[in-house]
């Protein structure tokens, strides 16, 4: 029986709870950062094989901003933020004020470059510490890396091994708001969660839904 298989919806259920765990803490975070109210959810949480989940961020050859670290300790796994572009350019013109309408501007422009690398290392962060919290397992997260690439070349670059030797990964989507405007969401972006090979069974045993075969 594959990941995708085995894992049913009380799994979801705890992964997507963790989640909005961890969104509740990076909402408070990024409202201190960019000083204004934030909501932050995480609507979907899906299991799905490494082709789908590609499809799912927009296909192996869109252009996004990645912001990826590793997790080792009890969970070893890699972590991967993607955001659109456009997202990324909206977000810097709210937190900076700066009209980035092109990759060119965004690559030259060190201090983008550095606004979205915190974005992801506090999303990222957010997450790693509520998942250790919540099960109550050692997770130490690397410093995090930004890459601006296409979906597929992003993927492959140093996780070709781990990517063939798993039947699926998690796609975990996340929306953040300005909640005193009511508007479009600020950013709508994906985290992606690619566990070594049996890594999920700790998590699930951690938290007593112990009926996953991986």
């Amino acid at each position: 029986m594959s990941e995708k298989e085995s894992l049913n919806s009380t799994h979801r259920d705890v992964l997507k709870e963790i989640g909005n765990i961890g969104a509740a803490h990076s909402a408070t975070a990024l409202s201190s950062l960019l000083k204004m109210p934030i909501n932050m959810s995480v609507p979907d949480v899906k299991v799905a094989s490494v082709s789908e989940a590609i499809n799912l961020i927009g296909g192996p050859d869109h252009v996004v901003v990645s912001v990826f670290l590793q997790v080792e300790g009890d969970i070893p796994s890699n972590l991967f933020f993607f955001l659109p572009l456009e997202e990324a350019y909206e977000f810097l013109q709210v937190m900076l004020d700066e009209n980035i309408s092109s990759i060119e501007q965004l690559r030259l422009s060190e201090l983008a470059l550095s606004a979205l690398k915190e974005l992801g290392n506090i999303l990222s962060g957010s997450y790693v510490s509520s998942l250790s919290d919540f099960t109550n397992l050692s997770l130490l997260p690397s410093v995090p890396s930004l890459c601006i690439d296409m979906v597929g070349a992003v993927l492959s670059n140093g996780l070709l091994e781990v990517l063939q030797q798993s039947d699926s990964v998690i796609v975990i989507d996340t929306v953040l708001t300005r909640t005193e405007l009511n508007k479009q969401p600020l950013v709508k972006g994906h985290f992606l969660l690619v566990p070594n090979p049996g890594s999920l069974q700790p998590i699930f045993t951690a938290l007593g839904v112990a009926d996953y075969d991986s």
